[in-house]
């Protein structure tokens, strides 16, 4: 499984990447300090493994890996090219999963983007990239597929589908949201790769004293979780703070939190 950790530049993202997969990336106080996607492999515990590896002599034993890519930060923009937009977006949509990685901590020595910490404002701002860069995916494909429709029932059907799911899309939604119960339609979402069709899950980013609580106190951590639980993901608590511990660091609550 291959996991992509996005977020606004300066989040934390190098930081959990670092803490995951101990490769070091550059981790510094500064927009864009992500230029190239760092990669990094991470072999999945499982003490059921060594049992299989005990029971039938195996000479080799290869557990099951996670591959993190640490990509790029994302502005207002990126689908017109803002910023490292179009490199961000080529990078999601070679991954599998989306991990977010949303700041959760009030802090005036650490520069965000915006000015300001809203969680919803931040999390909002890269859907609404990841929408428009569908659309225009969507518009090709319903401009190339339209021109055969008209003499076949299979291609006509799928410029159906692509014009409902860009009307949805249009009206703001993601298209892991979009509602059908039909089996094929949902096939053929899937082999058009859209980057609001990946599964997502939230990493609040907090202070390490709102750890103890897994953040129960904090305000953000929270609207992140209710606008998690509209959209079917989940949220985890983390404390991935480059600017006041080494680049390696991080602490979690050990909590995954689901509202769905």
């Amino acid at each position: 499984m291959k996991l992509g950790i996005v977020g606004l530049p300066n989040v934390g993202k190098s930081t959990l990447f670092n803490s995951l997969t101990k490769a070091g990336a550059e981790s510094a106080n500064y927009p864009f300090c992500t230029i190239d996607p760092n990669v990094g492999v991470v072999p999945v515990p499982d003490p059921r493994l060594q049992l299989l590896t005990d029971l039938y002599h195996s000479e080799k034993t290869t557990p099951a890996v996670i591959e993190f890519v640490d990509i790029a930060g994302l502005v207002k923009g990126a689908s017109k090219g803002e910023g490292l937009g179009n490199q961000f977006l080529s990078n999601i949509r070679e991954v599998d999963a989306i991990v977010h990685v949303v700041r959760c901590f009030e802090d005036p020595n650490v520069i965000h983007v915006d000015g300001s910490v809203d969680p919803v404002r931040d999390i909002e701002t890269i859907n609404l990239e990841l929408i428009f860069s569908d659309m225009e995916i969507l518009e090709r494909r319903i401009a190339k597929t339209a021109k055969s429709a008209t003499a076949n029932k299979a291609l006509a059907k799928e410029v159906g589908i692509l014009r409902a799911l860009y009307a949805h899309l249009e009206g703001g939604s993601l298209a892991r949201s979009y509602e059908t119960d039909d089996e094929d339609v949902l096939a053929f979402i899937n082999s058009l790769n859209l980057l609001t069709w990946k599964p997502v899950i939230f990493a609040a980013n907090v202070s390490e004293d709102d750890l103890a609580d897994d953040a129960a106190g904090n305000p953000h951590v929270q609207a992140v979780r209710e606008f998690a639980a509209a959209n079917g993901s989940e949220v985890f608590v983390i404390c991935a703070r480059s600017s006041r511990r080494s680049p390696n660091w991080m602490r979690t609550s050990g909590k995954c939190s689901s509202r769905t």
